[in-house]
């Protein structure tokens, strides 16, 4: 058992929420009870994870997509009313981080898909490691596009949608970026990569890959994500004494 304050100022320094301008709240979003023994961790605070929650007896959970983005309505009403009703009828405590956990050089979702796939990280496209989104890296040698897409298969367990360039060849540099950054495709290929990962699609996403001569894969928002929140999660377990399970609520997008 912990004090739920010592958990989130630690969450705090770690990951430096106040470095990021961001659309949503970062930290701790619903305050429930002050101890913690349980901590789940899940991508997006859903309905679905939140009874998963309550069904576990956890004091606290933890994710990468909360609530309050900006542009959203204010009013407390239908899911959002739900969602909140269910954190407050259990005391439960709802932790978010969102830009923060993406960019975090260690146990950030950028950092964990890298590694995962292999990739000899050399550094990002738009700012310093800790604090840019693309990344970049060398694939293994000799890795073409197709490779590339099974490989990102076999590590995410579902199937890229791939859109080639023309040319083909191996591919020397890559980018990635989880989750919605297709439109980040131009800042990694003036950084040089020949090849760019992220969650989402666009229709215009394919007619900029083909022009610009680079292979984008998306490999799913939802399935780019998954494993920050994870890392994150067992740090704290193994921090602070708590309990703490993943739960993945399936997710095709």
């Amino acid at each position: 058992m912990t004090n739920r304050d010592d958990l989130v100022a630690a969450c705090d320094r770690l990951l430096e929420p106040d470095r990021f301008r961001d659309y949503t709240v970062n930290g701790l979003q619903v305050a429930g009870t002050e101890q913690v023994t349980r901590v789940m961790t899940g991508v997006t605070a859903c309905q679905a994870l939140l009874d998963e929650a309550v069904a576990w007896q956890a004091d606290l959970v933890l994710v990468h997509h909360g609530y309050f983005w900006k542009n959203e309505p204010v009013t407390v009403t239908g899911i959002k009313r739900r969602r909140l009703a269910t954190l407050l009828a259990h005391d439960i405590n709802l932790l978010a981080y969102h830009l923060p956990l993406d960019a975090h050089p260690e146990l950030g979702n950028n950092a964990e898909l890298g590694r995962r796939l292999g990739f000899t990280v050399s550094g990002c496209a738009d700012g310093e490691l800790g604090e840019g989104l693309v990344w970049l890296g060398e694939p293994r040698p000799r890795l073409d596009a197709a490779g590339l897409a099974r490989d990102v298969e076999a590590c995410l367990g579902r199937e890229p949608l791939l859109i080639e360039a023309p040319g083909g060849g191996e591919i020397h540099r890559v980018a990635w970026c989880t989750g919605g950054a297709q439109d980040m495709i131009s800042v990694a290929r003036e950084a040089g990569a020949d090849a760019f990962i992220s969650g989402e699609i666009s229709e215009r996403t394919t007619h900029l890959a083909r022009e610009m001569g680079i292979h984008y894969l998306a490999a799913g928002h939802h399935a780019t994500e998954r494993y920050g929140v994870q890392v994150l999660g067992e740090r704290l377990a193994a921090e602070f004494g708590v309990e703490h399970r993943f739960v993945d609520v399936d997710n095709p997008a």
